[in-house]
């Protein structure tokens, strides 16, 4: 017979969940720094139209937790002043053009989310 002693396997066991929550809430200020970015950059390439003013400060951010970690929805409160426009806006209709805000701010950040999960990574697994 073979006999096999593990020691530290709690111990073990509380730092890996112990990485897991300081990731977890690493990873989701990196999606709310990132969020944040991409709403005031969406919010200064609208600025300026004469027919939207009050559309920019319509554009808001929330980050929650989805079951695949954190999230963000980023885009017009449809309950603000000319929230409700935001399709129209972003994607045009046969008779307005599109302005596009909100996808070329979301490209313009991707870098900056990933960053931000690699070093909610790697500061976990320290």
């Amino acid at each position: 017979p073979v006999t096999v002693i593990v020691t530290g396997a709690r111990e073990t066991a509380a730092a890996l969940m112990a990485s897991i929550a300081l990731m977890e809430r690493n990873a989701t200020t990196a999606v709310a720094v990132t969020a944040g970015k991409v709403k005031r950059s969406a919010a200064q390439r609208i600025s300026g139209h004469a027919h939207l003013p009050a559309y920019p400060s319509s554009i808001t951010y929330d980050v929650t937790r989805g079951p695949a970690g954190p999230e963000a929805e980023i885009g017009p409160d449809k309950g603000r002043r000319q929230g409700p426009l935001g399709n129209i806006v972003e994607y045009g209709t046969r008779n307005n053009a599109p302005i596009p805000h909100l996808g070329p701010a979301l490209e313009e950040h991707a870098d900056d989310l990933i960053r931000g999960v690699e070093i909610a990574v790697w500061q976990a697994l320290r």
